[in-house]
């Protein structure tokens, strides 16, 4: 296992994640072991959102609308302006 060391944290984040430590029963170290898992997997999952997004994007671009069709968006204004 590796091993992480971290200097100049912060006081007063030191003692948020003492106290988060405290009430899961965890020592400082477990619990940040944990912050910094849940982290982790947020921002993988964020950037998976992202990377989906974009495929979707890409394809719309890609995809024409059939001869004589118009877009549903343009049609929606031209509703809303009568």
């Amino acid at each position: 296992m590796a091993i992480l060391h971290i200097r100049n944290v912060p006081e007063n984040l030191y003692k948020r994640i003492r106290k988060l430590a405290k009430e899961e029963n965890r020592s400082v170290t477990a619990e940040v072991i944990e912050l910094l898992g849940q982290s982790v997997r947020l921002r993988e999952e964020r950037l998976g959102a992202a990377e989906i997004v974009e495929r979707i994007r890409r394809q719309a671009q890609k995809t024409a609308l059939p001869r004589g069709w118009r877009d549903s968006a343009d049609l929606l204004r031209e509703d809303r302006g009568r």
